[in-house]
């Protein structure tokens, strides 16, 4: 709905500007190619995002420099408590940490993890003990990739996490089994990554700025819109 009224907003006040004909219409009109062409060229006119300099790439390069490494990979095993729509989240977690402490305790089993990951995990993996495998950033979920790979204080060491860790999936319990810490990529080396990266985060702050300001100038019934009722600064 949010998509809807923003396009029909845009719509509107290209009109408003001469872009495109009046419609005597009473429901929004689905676009065709060349009035959505219409609307990029007119936001691309509008939004002008500045290319990030040398220094702006080199301090972003600095803070993040766990982001650029190549070959990074963890060989683990998880057990997956999964969120699923109307499961009682709170009793999935105690569910979940109650398995977890019982990995922690002393003298623990080598077996318990894979016969554990099989009775309990809601994962495919739970047939071959929880066993993901190696994996790099790119292959898991954006949160357990943060964890595993991008911790800027204390790096994840090897054994049973003592925490459970939550994704958009669920609870997981992670074994780190072996990991191969890859090779750090110099500053030239992803100059022209980071330069995209920081256009595309200045670009998406720019777009949100700029149709702010057109909710602003509109009367918007029926749905909640941000709205700015003065020109914003980047």
């Amino acid at each position: 709905m949010r998509e809807l009224a923003h396009t029909e907003l845009l719509r509107q006040y290209a009109v408003k500007a001469g872009l495109l004909p009046h419609k005597a219409v009473l429901q929004a009109p689905e676009l065709n190619e060349t009035e959505r062409t219409v609307l990029e060229t007119m936001v691309d006119s509008a939004v002008q995002v500045p290319a990030p300099t040398d220094e702006e790439c080199q301090r972003y390069y600095d803070a993040r420099r766990n982001q650029y490494v190549v070959g990074q990979a963890v060989h683990l095993r998880h057990i997956l408590f999964a969120v699923t729509p109307g499961v009682n989240v709170q009793a999935l977690s105690v569910h979940a940490d109650k398995a977890l402490i019982s990995l922690l305790g002393r003298d623990v089993p080598v077996d318990l993890f894979g016969k554990l990951a099989g009775e309990l995990s809601n994962c495919p993996t739970s047939t071959q003990g929880g066993d993901l495998g190696w994996i790099g950033p790119q292959d898991c979920a954006p949160e357990l990739a943060s964890t595993l790979f991008f911790q800027t204080e204390v790096p994840v060491g090897l054994g049973v996490q003592p925490r459970l860790i939550h994704t958009r999936f669920g609870f997981h319990i992670i074994d780190v089994l072996e990991r191969r810490d890859g090779k750090a990529l110099a500053f030239d080396e992803v100059r022209e990554r980071v330069a995209a990266q920081l256009a595309m985060q200045s670009r998406a702050k720019a777009l949100h700025q700029y149709m702010s300001l057109l909710v602003g100038q509109a009367l918007v019934e029926g749905i909640e819109l941000d709205a700015a009722d003065s020109p914003l600064v980047q």
